[in-house]
């Protein structure tokens, strides 16, 4: 054999000994490695340490900071001021007072009255509470606000009640005083101790000849509710209000107002002015009331103006939905203009809550002098534009008073502006030192018992409220069109804007490129589980697990469920360990041929999160602000992935997870199925109701409360916009999070709008389980293969 030949057949030969061990490698590699090597597909690695969700918590509460900040600069294109005359200004701002109105929980009409009831008893003969230096105490009184009933309209469920101070000549002012929440009417009208005397502003007013109506505010005491988590009274009424479009703010303005509407026609003081003067909230109250009412003339602020931007971090009561869009400090006194307005810059009432008890931590502090100077300045500067006689422009007096004794040296500033000089200056300054008010009924014992009465009131009548929101939120929806299933989507678009716009919140900002990054941190025999990590907006990224089966064959398409945790939890609780709730659902799913995908969702580490939704929502979003574009991005990338059928991508969630079923699908469209668990119920029920113990109201989720839901989307609501995608409950009799009836009562509306009205009866249904709170996986299951893989 030549040479050549021997040569070509020995490299043949090693060639193919080559060839059979790469094959062999190869089948090694292909038997141990991932058999979906292209997913994830187009990221970079992820080479992020420790905690992730921490970071998550983090970025998002420097995105809201810097959000905030963002909302004082854009403030101005709410408004269009006319300071041409006082008129125009007034016409030219009446939106702004609209939306500071409704925004304050200012719905409903007041009850008219000719004027204040005397509250005295049979064996009281003697009207009279006490008597002062040229004047006389009573205790009073009055209707605020009807039943909510129609069959009730003409009764008058919320009453205002405290002190009226009457001199005894004819009153050169109407005034209406009030105290911080701490402080009682009694106090700052001289009673009983606990106010120095130069800060005793009513009767100080009082004596100087000034009609004063002194209301009880709820205070700030604490106590457990319902036995459980220990919450000051105001927070208390305050959760019922919010849900129900209410609030705490606006309730006290309604019963500040009702006194102003009964000055305006009693004739026994006919052409005198009409003043408002506080401390502490009574000021803030003060200054909400001069800007949402022109009738009042003259307001002074103690110790409560200044910057808004740090009302996040105030006592939940004061939480505004939607302030920081259009309302600042100085847009606040702006409203006031060309009326007086006074401010008293001392310190402010103290107040520090840790929230170990279940309530919302809290801070109260004094702003600096030169932040309240500059808001002071801005309204000033608006002042001076009003082109009207200088008599009438009134304009800005700021007062750097006693920071030890509030409304001190502004009462006489107060008094000069509202008695246009008539008040005797001689008798106030007197007043300052000494009280000579003689109590002649023991009534220091009353305080109390109208301050729990008070509560009651409002109580009671969020709960009438609360009986009334099922009409309410179906003559809401009268528009929805149920004539084809084409009719209902085009006719559910209006509302989705609402619950994006209204009851969510959007931030009006673009998505940034995925710039993904993935690493593959779990192997098993089934699936291989890979960490996503995806931008969303400056400081907000989208995190999770993508769980992908191994059996996955070239071109296939597979559906996706996206599988959401709960409260506290990890995207490893649905896939690891068999957690007592998940029972590694995730993880399961894959095994029988879906993709998974476990988001990481922010709702973790207490109060870190809870933080969160108070920074949202004074900017008019929310927690889920967040959140919905978080997943619209999750939905987004995971369509760019090649074994990922884009039209298949359903939403299962547990708990807190059920709550997001309830929400992100109803934005995120391209969810085609949700499927919420343990967690759908009567939800205006549960976060308002006193009467039921799986309440809200007894229990440390201080953010959980939404505003308006009662006027708009319970879950019924929200289901609406999930319709006609396929929408399901999965529900374990003993899961405590609500009551069966409650439950069933709420999904009789879905099942009736799927089944009756548009005729779809197969695209909802709900799995009743002997069982707590937790992933059945029957039903669902079955229900996911039915609309996910059996659309194919």
């Amino acid at each position: 054999m030549p040479v050549h030949s021997l040569r070509i057949q020995s490299v043949r030969i090693h060639w193919a000994r080559n060839v059979r061990v790469l094959c062999g490698a190869l089948v090694v590699l292909l038997a141990t490695a991932p058999a979906y090597a292209q997913l994830p597909a187009d990221t970079q690695p992820l080479t992020v340490d420790g905690d992730i969700a921490s970071l998550m918590v983090d970025g998002i509460d420097t995105f809201l900071l810097k959000q905030i900040a963002q909302a004082r600069q854009n403030r101005q294109r709410f408004w269009n001021y006319n300071t041409t005359s006082a008129e125009a200004f007034n016409e030219s701002v009446q939106p702004n007072r609209e939306r500071l109105k409704h925004i304050l929980g200012l719905r409903d009409p007041r009850v008219p009255f000719a004027s204040p009831e005397l509250v005295v008893t049979v064996s009281q003969s003697n009207p009279v509470v006490a008597t002062g230096r040229n004047f006389k105490v009573y205790a009073i009184r009055w209707p605020v606000l009807a039943d909510p009933a129609p069959t009730a309209q003409h009764l008058p469920s919320i009453y205002g009640a405290g002190l009226l101070l009457v001199p005894d000549q004819p009153a050169i002012a109407n005034v209406v005083a009030l105290p911080d929440v701490q402080h009682s009417p009694e106090q700052i009208a001289g009673l009983v101790e606990g106010v120095p005397p130069a800060s005793q502003f009513a009767r100080r007013l009082a004596e100087c000849g000034c009609r004063v109506v002194v209301p009880t505010l709820i205070n700030r005491d604490f106590s457990q509710r319902n036995g459980r988590a220990n919450i000051s009274n105001r927070e208390y009424l305050y959760r019922s209000s919010f849900e129900l479009g209410r609030h705490m703010i606006g309730y006290e303005l309604q019963k500040v107002l009702a006194i102003v509407d009964w000055f305006e026609k009693d004739s026994s003081a006919a052409n005198v002015q009409t003043g408002i003067i506080g401390y502490g909230e009574g000021g803030l109250l003060s200054l909400y009331a001069g800007a949402l009412d022109t009738r009042i003339d003259t307001v002074c602020v103690s110790g409560a103006f200044g910057p808004r931007e740090e009302c996040w971090n105030e006592p939940l009561d004061r939480n505004v939905f939607g302030l920081l869009k259009e309302f600042g400090g100085s847009q606040l006194g702006i409203l006031v203009q060309p009326r007086k307005l006074i401010i008293d810059v001392t310190n402010v009432p103290q107040v520090s809550l840790s929230g170990d008890g279940g309530g919302g931590p809290a801070e109260l502090r004094t702003p600096s002098t030169d932040a309240v100077r500059a808001e002071a300045d801005e309204v000033a500067d608006l002042a001076a534009t009003f082109q009207i006689p200088s008599e009438d422009r009134q304009g800005v007096t700021t007062v750097f008073g006693d920071t030890e004794q509030f409304c001190r040296d502004a009462t006489g500033v107060f008094l000069n502006s509202v008695s246009r000089n008539r008040g005797d200056a001689s008798r106030l300054k007197a007043s300052e030192q000494n009280t000579s008010v003689n109590v002649l009924a023991q009534w220091a014992d009353e305080i109390p018992v109208r301050q729990q009465q008070q509560l009651e009131e409002i109580d009671r009548h969020n709960q009438a409220l609360l009986r009334e929101s099922p009409f309410v939120r179906k003559a809401f929806l009268k528009n929805l069109d149920t004539s084809s299933v084409a009719a209902y989507e085009k006719s559910i678009e209006s509302y989705r804007r609402i619950f994006r716009d209204d009851v969510i919140g959007e931030f009006d900002l673009p998505l940034l490129p995925f710039n993904a990054r993935s690493r593959q941190s779990w192997d098993t025999e089934k699936w291989t589980g890979h960490e996503v990590m995806l931008d969303v907006f400056p400081d907000v990224f989208a995190y999770g697990v993508l769980l992908v089966p191994k059996d996955l064959k070239p071109g296939e398409k597979r559906p996706v469920v996206v599988c959401q945790h709960g409260l506290e939890g990890r995207p490893t609780d649905t896939f690891l360990d068999d957690h007592r709730a998940y029972h590694d659902f995730a993880a399961k799913l894959c095994e029988q041929g879906y993709i998974t995908f476990a988001p990481q969702n922010p709702y973790i580490f207490k109060d870190r999160f809870r933080t969160l939704q108070r920074k949202a929502n004074p900017l008019g979003r929310t927690l889920f602000s967040i959140i919905v574009p978080q997943h619209q991005q999750i939905v987004n990338w995971l369509k760019t992935q090649p074994h990922v059928d884009p039209d298949r991508i359903g939403f299962y969630g547990l708990s807190y997870g059920g709550k997001s079923a309830m929400r992100i699908p109803a934005l995120v469209t391209d969810y085609a199925l949700s499927i919420c668990s343990a967690d759908f119920n009567e939800w205006v029920l549960k976060n308002a109701t006193t009467r039921e113990n799986f309440s809200y109201m007894w229990t440390g989720e201080y953010e959980i409360f939404e505003w308006d839901l009662g006027s708009t989307f319970n879950y019924a609501e929200m289901a609406a916009l999930i319709c006609p995608r396929p929408f399901m409950v999965e529900r374990g009799h003993f899961d405590g999070v609500g009551e069966d009836e409650w439950v069933g009562f709420e999904f009789a509306k879905v099942r009736r709008l799927y089944a009756a009205q548009l005729k779809i009866p197969e695209r909802t249904e709900i799995e009743w389980f002997v069982g707590p709170h937790t992933i059945n996986g029957q039903g669902t299951f079955r229900f996911l293969d039915r609309h996910l893989k059996g659309s194919r």
